[in-house]
């Protein structure tokens, strides 16, 4: 487990560039999450990458809070440091009425992948993405699997005999 300390002094030098990218931060159990605002996002990137060496996107994936909640969605980038073995935790949340986030493809190309498991499965929408389509379910399929509204046992939409 990383040492926070350095985590949080990462999470400072971005506060000193630009205040307005770290909305909130959460350091629990050795783990810290830096809340940023979906507009920042890929500028916040970006700087973790080039000055901080985060050089590798180990994930990214969605959640969904519930219909009840507002906002309902959060996209979280997991960084990993392969020259300082440092792990950190991005957190954007969204609406579900405006449901997007800006692509980070132009940052780390392997979160093309990722961006389009999370449209495919919650429905979250990646502004300036090179090829935001299905990339488990069928084309037509309808509906995200992964929201908590969806039919438990889904639609059924293909006859399996």
């Amino acid at each position: 487990m990383a040492d926070t300390t350095v985590l949080l002094g990462y999470i400072e030098k971005l506060k000193a560039e630009n205040p307005a990218w770290v909305a909130d931060l959460k350091d629990t159990f050795g783990e810290v999450t830096i809340f940023v605002p979906r507009e920042s996002i890929v500028d916040v990137c970006w700087v973790l990458k080039t000055q901080h060496d985060f050089n590798m996107l180990a994930d990214l994936c969605g959640a969904d809070r519930g219909p009840e909640e507002d906002p309902r969605f959060e996209v979280n980038y997991h960084l990993f440091s392969t020259k300082h073995h440092n792990r950190l935790r991005l957190k954007v949340l969204v609406s579900e009425d405006d449901a997007h986030v800006p692509t980070v493809v132009t940052v780390w190309k392997t979160a093309n992948w990722h961006e389009r498991e999370t449209y495919d499965l919650f429905g979250v929408i990646f502004d300036g993405h090179p090829d935001l389509r299905r990339i488990l379910l069928p084309s037509d399929f309808d509906g995200h699997a992964l929201r908590k509204d969806y039919p438990l046992r889904g639609y059924e939409p293909y006859s399996l005999t």
